[in-house]
């Protein structure tokens, strides 16, 4: 009776011992502050942009709807379809899911079935047989929430993965349309290069002449021979230009990077665009900004679990069978074994081990909220950085045009001059690369211009 008594002594003392642990934990490391509760202050968000872009233009509502284009609609289909990066970024959204669904299953006991087979003897007994078959049963009583924090941060992770995709789609749509623009810009650049070349060897040709006649000099062939040459390299790197162009939009689309992409040299319209809307509506718009976001929350139910894991865990486990010394028995229905317990395993002393992983998965915490600050911010500067480049390009591209009306009039004039004995070859060779240059700036503002259209679209998180 006295062994009785002091087994439940003992019992007791291990009791409290245990019990005061437990408070021990509750009142020394308490929950650090969810930093998904600070969001909302992460950056103070202004009531309008500070850029402005008032030009009055037909409303899009998606990236897709900015260009009436069928080719370049074509290519976005094929690029949706067959990108490696995207389907990637798929399949990671899709892993992402099946991981919820592991989680998930931790809430429901766990079942598994076994069997075993014995056979024991010696000289001086006769040998025995045992089969052996059941079904066992452990169930995790989920006391501190540490299941539902793991699923509730494998939700989460969804859910930003979601965002990932959506941001990697737009991004890949407008990596095309972009791609596409500067396709057609080296096309046009190639047109630009051959009239260069043509050019300035008509001049080579007048020079010659002239020379030939002893009206012009030794010196002034050799400067229309060199502004011939120089056109005749530009014209071959333009070549380059335009296969690289087409090699890199192949590999957008998925196939092959070869230049047989062929493009037209006709811009889309930039008669349409996309309302800037205002700047608390950029945290509900920009895939990225929702799955930093979803992020920090992920992150936050993390440290639940890490914090969950400095208390004890709980768990029921049972099982029942059949044993036998006949293997034929264990067909029958009827359990003759069975076993129902409780458990309760709580750490002691891991050498520090877990608190070092509540303060780790805290930090990590910190920088995914970092990480949320630094997403919004970058986003915010892609939006005012559009906006204002769209009216300074609009009026930059002005100023060029004229520009070029301007240096083609003087070009000409030159050259009829220079015919007349009246101006000398600088000054005609001069106004010429002046004429190429200012139509050089304006086919690449011009294509300046439609990509930051797409620019404008993807900061403001328009889709797809």
């Amino acid at each position: 009776m006295d062994d009785h008594i002091k087994v439940l002594q003992g019992g007791g003392i291990f009791l409290g011992l245990l019990m005061a642990w437990i408070l021990f934990l509750m009142g020394c490391n308490g929950l650090p502050d969810k930093r998904a509760k600070q969001v909302e202050k992460a950056v103070v968000v202004p009531d309008n942009y500070v850029a402005e872009f008032d030009e009055p233009l037909q409303v899009a509502s998606t990236l897709l709807e900015i260009f009436d284009d069928a080719e370049l609609s074509a290519l976005i289909d094929q690029a949706l379809a067959n990108n490696p990066n995207l389907l990637i970024a798929l399949a990671q959204m899709e892993e992402t899911g099946f991981n919820l669904a592991k989680v998930r299953g931790e809430y429901w006991p766990e079942f598994s079935a076994n069997g075993s087979a014995s056979r024991s003897g010696g000289n001086a007994i006769r040998t025995t047989k045992i089969y052996s078959a059941s079904l066992d049963v452990s169930w995790e009583i989920d006391v501190w929430g540490r299941i539902r924090s793991s699923v509730d941060a494998a939700g989460f992770d969804l859910a930003a993965a979601e965002g990932d995709f959506e941001a990697a789609k737009q991004s890949l749509v407008a990596q095309t349309m972009q791609s596409w623009f500067s396709l057609i810009a080296t096309v046009k650049l190639l047109d630009l290069a051959e009239r260069q070349l043509e050019s300035f060897e008509s001049t080579r040709r007048l020079v010659e002449r002239r020379y030939e006649v002893g009206t012009s000099t030794l010196a002034d062939l050799e400067l229309a021979q060199t502004d011939a040459a120089n056109a005749r390299a530009d014209y071959e790197a333009r070549i380059d230009d335009r296969d690289q162009a087409a090699r890199s939009l192949q590999a957008l689309l998925g196939n092959y990077p070869d230049q047989s992409l062929n493009a037209s040299s006709d811009w889309p319209s930039l008669d349409r665009s996309v309302p800037a809307g205002l700047p608390s509506e950029l945290l509900l718009a920009r895939p990225d900004i929702i799955a930093a976001y979803e992020s920090v929350l992920a992150s936050d139910a993390r440290v639940s679990v890490a914090y969950a894991d400095l208390f004890p865990s709980f768990a029921l486990t049972g099982s029942g069978g059949r044993q036998s010394d006949t293997f034929s028995d264990l067909g029958r229905s009827a359990f003759d074994v069975w076993s129902l317990a409780g458990g309760l395993s709580a750490p002691i002393f891991r050498g520090g081990a877990l608190r070092a992983e509540l303060g780790a998965a805290s930090k990590r915490a910190e920088q995914s909220y970092q990480n949320y600050r630094s997403v919004l911010i970058n986003a915010f500067r892609e939006v005012e950085d559009a906006l204002s480049s769209e009216s300074y390009l609009k009026r930059e591209e002005t100023e060029r045009l004229e520009a070029l009306e301007a240096a083609r009039r003087a070009e000409q004039l030159t050259r009829r001059e220079y015919e007349e004995g009246i101006s000398d070859i600088l000054t005609l060779l001069e106004t010429q690369r002046r004429v190429f240059t200012t139509e050089e700036s304006t086919i690449n503002l011009h294509s300046a211009r439609l990509i930051n259209r797409v620019r404008l679209a993807l900061a403001l998180g328009k889709g797809v």
